[in-house]
């Protein structure tokens, strides 16, 4: 992904913007639907009002206090503004609603920080985490309510690409009963829940707006880029398992999100789906927010050939899955992308040539205008691509898998034995990488039983 120097554009901005206000937020139920607003606004000059609606469903809920939410819904406020306040970057950031302890202050802005790295990165903006932004705040402290929660209940988030259809299929067949969650759902989410075998009323659903004014600043020139919106994921999914009563949440976020995107630095495009962040998340959660949720990554152990594998066994799942960013609208694999190249490589050990090149209605590996990801995927190239893709090591081994698969040259892809590749060291075996089971992680003990079973037996 191209940088663009907008170093000088970041400080004419904060020269000309100076605080972003985090104004209010409220929550009530309408109908069927619980509804939440928060009001933002950067120098009096620019004003945003973004809200989320909570649809009801019969079947999902056991209904806790719903004025007892508003410790979850101002923090969930506190995430969502980041989204706009990275249009100015104002050197201050005003709380009004409530006031947050020197602990809080260092917790969002590391959050913040960390999970700007990329857009900082390709803005080219040099800043540090001391200095990017002043957390001021005031109001009454927010209090801590107590919720009962079900333990034998758990919140699946799905996002509709293979790691959450495992997720889903494994935790489907245990003990525990299931809730699908999704924010904004799309046709692959939809047709994840339903191939599992849910229905909606089975499922938490989120609809999130954003403010219009948003959308024209990104037209108009004013800064832009990624924002850790699986953090937003996060709060969001306190939220629902404190009004559902629902004690356990459970990511698909893998081992393999740990790695940075650019070496050598923490700039990592899946920075709110490491293992760093998913800590530092549960210390927050018990101390501020609620003290018994179990809030962990179901397959934090694996890396994303061990998930590919198990992905395998779900066939029914082939043709609904999608993890293609650019071709979500028209709900297809663009074939073009490097989340479709890194699906295709990772997918390959497992799933025949034939049926692979179903999925994708073409085979990616002889697609020679795809070399320069490749060269991103495998660390030819200095950095990764910036998105949701696995480690090099990963990547590699399954080349080299397919390539000995395939050492016959009945359907050798030009791809593969490009000559960069070629000057690749040994690399890992696939067997090895396989055989990993990290052992860094917040699954509760049961969640731990099931995950082994499904991965050995």
């Amino acid at each position: 992904m191209k940088r663009i120097n907008n170093n000088d554009k970041f400080i004419n901005l904060r020269r000309k913007f100076d605080f972003f206000e985090y104004q209010s937020y409220k929550f009530y139920q309408s109908d069927n639907k619980i509804i939440i607003e928060f009001s933002f606004n950067i120098s009096n000059e620019f004003f945003f009002k973004p809200k989320l609606e909570i649809e009801l469903q019969k079947s999902a809920y056991q209904i806790n206090n719903i004025p007892d939410l508003s410790n979850i819904v101002f923090n969930l406020g506190m995430i969502e503004l980041i989204s706009y306040w990275k249009t100015t970057c104002p050197s201050k950031i005003i709380i009004r609603p409530h006031s947050l302890n020197r602990d809080q202050v260092e917790w969002w802005k590391k959050l913040y920080f960390n999970g700007l790295g990329e857009y900082f990165y390709l803005n080219n903006i040099d800043t540090t985490e001391s200095e990017f932004v002043e957390v001021l705040s005031e109001g009454e402290e927010t209090k801590i309510y107590d919720f009962t929660l079900n333990y034998n209940k758990v919140i699946v988030p799905i996002g509709g690409g293979k790691d959450s259809v495992v997720s889903l299929e494994i935790l489907r067949q245990s003990d525990f009963e299931v809730s699908p969650m999704m924010v904004n759902p799309g046709a692959a989410s939809k047709r994840t829940v339903e191939t599992a075998g849910f229905s909606f009323d089975d499922s938490l659903i989120v609809k999130r707006f954003l403010d219009p004014k948003l959308i024209e600043m990104n037209a108009e020139g004013y800064l832009n880029g990624h924002t850790p919106f699986s953090a937003l994921l996060a709060f969001t999914n306190v939220l629902l398992s404190l009004l559902s009563g629902i004690g356990n949440i459970a990511l698909s976020n893998e081992n393999s999100a740990n790695e940075s995107t650019v070496p050598g630095t923490n700039i990592n495009h899946q920075y709110s789906k490491s293992f760093e962040f998913e800590r530092d998340f549960d210390t927050y959660v018990k101390k501020y927010l609620h003290a018994g949720i179990n809030y962990f990554s179901f397959l934090r152990p694996l890396n994303e050939l061990q998930i590919a594998r198990l992905f395998s066994g779900f066939s029914k799942h082939y043709k609904s899955f999608r993890s293609c960013n650019v071709g979500s609208k028209k709900d297809e694999w663009c074939g073009s992308c490097p989340k479709c190249l890194f699906t295709f490589v990772i997918l390959s050990p497992f799933i025949n040539q034939e049926t692979l090149i179903g999925i994708f209605n073409k085979n990616l590996f002889n697609d020679m205008s795809l070399k320069p990801i490749l060269m991103e995927l495998t660390g030819i190239a200095d950095i990764k691509p910036f998105e949701c893709v696995g480690t090099v090591s990963e990547v590699n081994a399954a080349l080299a898998n397919y390539k000995m698969s395939n050492s016959d040259g009945g359907s050798e892809a030009a791809l593969l034995y490009d000559k960069g590749y070629n000057n690749l060291n040994e690399p890992e075996k696939i067997e090895d990488i396989l055989s990993e089971f990290n052992m860094e992680n917040n699954l509760p003990h049961g969640f731990l039983s099931i995950l082994k079973s499904a991965l050995y037996d």
